[in-house]
């Protein structure tokens, strides 16, 4: 789906440095977390209306049927996204407070409401009420999160775990990044990476009759997953180890066709075992210190806009791309970037239930999830490794100051190189496009796979100085196969996609490509650079059309290069007007799983 609320505006005005942003500062958590609700709604608003600040700097916003209007001052306003506002009041027809009363800041459910109601066409009051419930939900739960983690010291060293628990404040433009509906307080401490929160895995006993399995390790995936739990005496004969959350163990208890099954003895509940493990930024993925797996397991709350339920579809997607890059394309990818990979998800563990209906399926397997599906995913990184997810290493953390890893990394570079911060900022900025950017460009030209590769998807790996030296790619969702590359993609691997519903049509591949890593991952990180003062977002967007126009980024093949410097819009994701529109990115067709507006180019506009 693709919508605009009013046309391209002209080129955003732009101030060099952001002033404090003090509300997120505040020693509230509660008013903290409230204004970064405010902050995310407003960049979302602002990204999917195309609306300017006014001559006087601030932000107004029609609301109410045009009777009054929301005013936030622009304390920074950011080419790529990120801007930063003031307590927002709420204004009537003569630009004064309503009712003439003193100007008092909304808090975020308030403006939720009000600029629900302005977005839609014909404003829909269940779903703007969904909306603002959301809003509370996050709002609540980043406070949680604030004033924990302002008393709480860090509880690990290891570099990979530390960015996955980072993410205090969520998404910059998702208007309810935080929301989690359907964890109470309890259940938030442990599965939360935000509050350090671990649990032991729950498990259940499968007959093999019900077994839906596939690897390409060299062992099978019932065999990795009796290694996961640890005493293959709890499994009856004739059983396979299957790992559940804990949260959707109980859930799962009360679907009648799960109930069923263990009434019956054919899925036998063997309860929690184990050690902890450790939500990682996905929530629903887990990982154990020196284990070398990961589980991406089935989790049945909505977190931001889906249900985070394992496709079967997806599952066949990890083991494939393994499978592809093992057939020779791999050790292509690897001669020309050795520093990149993917992040292997090569086995997964389910269950078929008896009697499911795949009635109007066009391929086996991918039916409706049942909530009982998992993935092992390959756990690479050692406890020394400097590895950060690239939205936890830039993720805002508001303590004493506004902080973010980042800021740290090039700080304490700035100083062992003896040069200005900014200066060092550019520099590692050129070498991420090197090390992270380029590898994935090569593997869309050359492979005619392009890879989702948002900012939650990436790793980047630093060296011990703090330089960006390689990284990898991560998610079974997001593989996406161009149409016009069947026939190579199928001369590697026969059958390659079908299965797996993995191809899409390259001129859908182009837009979503373009969001994923041009707006989402490279805009997003010249955003935080800017927003968080570690360098002129104009600067490193001069950087950016220098190498997408250069001949390492023209040798890979892939069209992004091209569209982002010659497309004067750009197809972004409007997480707003999905959210209003009761959406699930995860269901439906690639086309028309989320709202999509176009949004002024600031690569191709300086």
């Amino acid at each position: 789906m693709s919508t605009a609320l009013t046309g391209a505006p002209p080129a955003v005005p732009h101030q060099p440095r952001p002033e404090p942003a003090d509300l997120l500062l505040h020693p509230d958590p509660a008013v903290a977390a409230e204004h970064a609700g405010v902050e995310s709604l407003l960049r979302c608003w602002v990204r999917e209306t195309g609306v300017l600040p006014a001559a006087d700097g601030q932000l107004l916003i029609p609301v109410l049927g045009g009777a009054a209007r929301l005013a936030a001052p622009v304390r920074y306003w950011s080419p790529c996204g990120w801007h930063r506002f003031g307590a927002v009041t709420l204004l009537g027809a003569g630009g004064r407070g309503t009712e003439g009363q003193p100007d008092a800041p909304l808090d975020a459910v308030t403006v939720a409401a009000l600029v629900a109601s302005a977005a839609a066409e014909r404003p829909d009051p269940g779903r703007i009420a969904d909306l603002a419930a959301r809003v509370a939900d996050s709002a609540v739960r980043t406070a949680d999160v604030l004033a924990y983690r302002r008393r709480a010291p860090e509880q690990t060293d290891w570099p990979f775990l530390r960015a996955e628990q980072a993410l205090l404040l969520g998404h910059p433009l998702h208007p309810t990044p935080k929301s989690r509906d359907g964890l109470g307080p309890a259940q938030s401490a442990a599965y939360s990476p935000e509050l350090h929160g671990s649990f032991r895995l729950h498990w259940y006993a499968v007959d093999r009759e019900l077994l839906a399995t596939d690897s390409a390790t060299g062992l099978d995936a019932d065999q990795l997953t009796e290694q996961l739990l640890g005493d293959p005496g709890l499994l009856p004969p004739g059983t396979a180890a299957l790992p559940l959350h804990p949260w959707q163990a109980r859930e799962l208890a009360l679907r009648p066709a799960v109930a069923e099954l263990l009434a019956s003895g054919r899925l036998r509940d063997l309860g929690p075992q184990g050690e902890p493990w450790h939500p990682t930024s996905s929530v629903r993925t887990v990982c154990r210190p020196g284990t070398p797996w990961m589980l991406k397991l089935s989790l049945g709350l909505r977190i931001t806009n889906s249900r985070r339920e394992n496709l079967r579809k997806e599952l066949l997607r990890g083991t494939e791309a393994h499978r592809l890059l093992e057939s020779g394309l791999g050790a292509e990818w690897h001669a020309a970037h050795p520093g990149f990979d993917i992040v292997r998800d090569p086995a997964w563990i389910g269950v078929d239930l008896p009697g499911a209906d795949l009635s109007g399926v066009d391929l086996p397997g991918l039916g409706d999830p049942n909530g009982l599906d998992a993935v092992l995913r390959q756990q690479p990184f050692g406890p020394d490794e400097r590895v950060y997810c690239v939205a936890g290493l830039v993720a805002e953390r508001p303590f004493d100051r506004l902080d973010s890893l980042l800021g740290g990394v090039l700080r304490t570079l700035a100083v062992r190189c003896g040069r200005p911060l900014r200066t060092v900022a550019t520099e590692w900025f050129l070498r991420y496009l090197e090390a992270m950017v380029l590898p994935v460009l090569w593997l869309d030209g050359q492979a005619g796979v392009a890879l989702e590769a948002h900012q939650q998807n990436s790793l980047v790996l630093l060296d011990e100085a703090g330089w960006p030296v390689g990284g990898r790619y991560r998610d079974n969702q997001g593989y996406y196969f161009r149409d016009s590359y069947a026939a190579r993609l199928d001369a590697r691997l026969p059958g390659i996609g079908r299965a797996s519903d993995t191809f899409v049509d390259d001129q859908v591949i182009d837009k979503r490509f373009a969001y994923y890593l041009g707006i989402n991952h490279v805009l997003g990180l010249i955003g935080a650079f800017g927003s968080q003062g570690l360098a002129d977002e104009r600067v490193l967007l001069a950087a950016l059309r220098r190498f997408l126009a250069g001949p390492e980024a023209a040798a890979t093949g892939s069209t992004l290069p091209g569209l982002l410097l010659e497309s004067p819009t750009l197809h972004s994701k409007a997480n707003l007007l999905t959210r209003l529109n009761g959406m699930d990115e995860l269901v439906g067709p690639v086309a028309t799983q989320s709202v999509y507006v176009d949004i002024p180019n600031p690569v191709a506009n300086p």
